[in-house]
């Protein structure tokens, strides 16, 4: 992963209103998603396993049971980025919330 430059706190505001059910936490974006059972909680982890690993940008989360807790940053930048939005969106699309997730992150890479 090429080296990126953390988001400034105008910009994180800004791209955090395009992301109702996330929030900015201590650095990061965090989500917590319950599931009705433990099946389709891992069934939702697999999903995105795949799309973090296509985009080389993995999630910090846990699993207990039926909740998936998520926590999305930067590490080598230390802070919120542009890819943590991005992921962001494509969870939500994995989840049915999002359906233009590709629009919407061309339109923060023409943003940023």
């Amino acid at each position: 992963m090429s080296m990126l430059s953390p988001l400034d706190d105008q910009t994180i505001n800004r791209l955090s209103k395009i992301l109702p059910n996330w929030e900015v936490d201590e650095h990061c974006l965090s989500r917590k998603i319950r599931f009705r059972n433990f099946n389709e909680a891992w069934g939702f982890m697999s999903q995105v396993a795949l799309i973090a690993e296509a985009m080389d940008h993995h999630p910090d989360w846990s699993n207990v049971y039926s909740t998936v807790n998520l926590r999305l940053s930067t590490h080598d930048a230390k802070g919120i980025t542009n890819l943590d939005f991005e992921l962001a969106l494509k969870i939500n699309e994995t989840l049915g919330e999002e359906e233009n997730a590709n629009k919407k992150i061309d339109e923060i890479q023409r943003t940023i």
